[in-house]
């Protein structure tokens, strides 16, 4: 099964320094249809107005992936963690047992994002917070893990759940092809560019929710960027 989700169908939440869109129930938008999809609780795409932010609010027993877009975002925790994450680059925050952070864009520009929320494998986990530098470059044409729950994926950031959170950029005209399990669930987005997956047409922005599929084949229709949750 592969669902589009198109992007004028998505939650709408605008406060003024912060623009959503809910691929999920999240706050004040609630579709009983999009409550989850598997394992994948949230996946919110924001723009953030500069020099503004979301000031300490705490979460617990869920792993949170920001992937940024344009611009940057710093996060401050209850851990003593501090870090900018720019363009291009991840950070994860593991709640586990409960943790208060913050995060501000502190720049003099919008700052875009996705946030992904992905239920964990198992409660009371000890909370985490990391990130990484994942060049685009380094992506162009294939798949690259940015977060991951299996001890295997080295050079991902770990998250205490079974599933992972992969990246490629793509020209137009090029098809890039993904091992799917049926059993499993994947949702995707090309933040930019049109693409075609297993024949069905996604604009930019727009959702795409798969399961029972044993292989996914992503075409290009314009120069285009894809992330994708693969979760239970």
């Amino acid at each position: 099964m592969i669902e589009i989700r198109p992007f004028a169908s998505l939650g709408h939440a605008n406060h003024g320094w912060l623009d959503a869109r809910h691929h999920f129930s999240f706050a004040h938008y609630r579709d009983r249809a999009r409550d989850n999809w598997g394992r994948i609780r949230v996946w919110n795409d924001d723009t953030i107005a500069p020099q503004s932010g979301f000031s300490p609010h705490p979460h617990n027993d869920m792993e949170i992936i920001t992937f940024i877009r344009t611009g940057a975002i710093t996060h401050e925790d209850s851990n003593g963690n501090k870090g900018r994450t720019a363009a291009g680059d991840v950070q994860v925050m593991s709640a586990g047992t409960g943790i208060l952070h913050a995060e501000y864009n502190c720049e003099d520009v919008e700052t875009t994002l996705f946030q992904i929320w992905v239920m964990p494998d198992k409660r009371g986990a000890a909370p985490h917070w990391g990130q990484r530098e994942f060049p685009r470059g380094d992506r162009s044409g294939r798949w690259v893990v940015l977060a991951s729950g299996s001890p295997d994926a080295d050079d991902a950031l770990p998250i205490n759940a079974d599933a992972k959170v992969l990246a490629a950029t793509l020209p137009a005209g090029q098809e890039l092809a993904y091992a799917a399990q049926p059993s499993r669930h994947q949702y995707l987005v090309a933040p930019v560019g049109r693409i075609a997956i297993n024949g069905q047409i996604a604009e930019a922005r727009d959702g795409v929710a798969i399961t029972g599929e044993t292989e996914l084949r992503i075409e290009a229709l314009d120069d285009a960027e894809i992330v994708m949750v693969d979760a239970l």
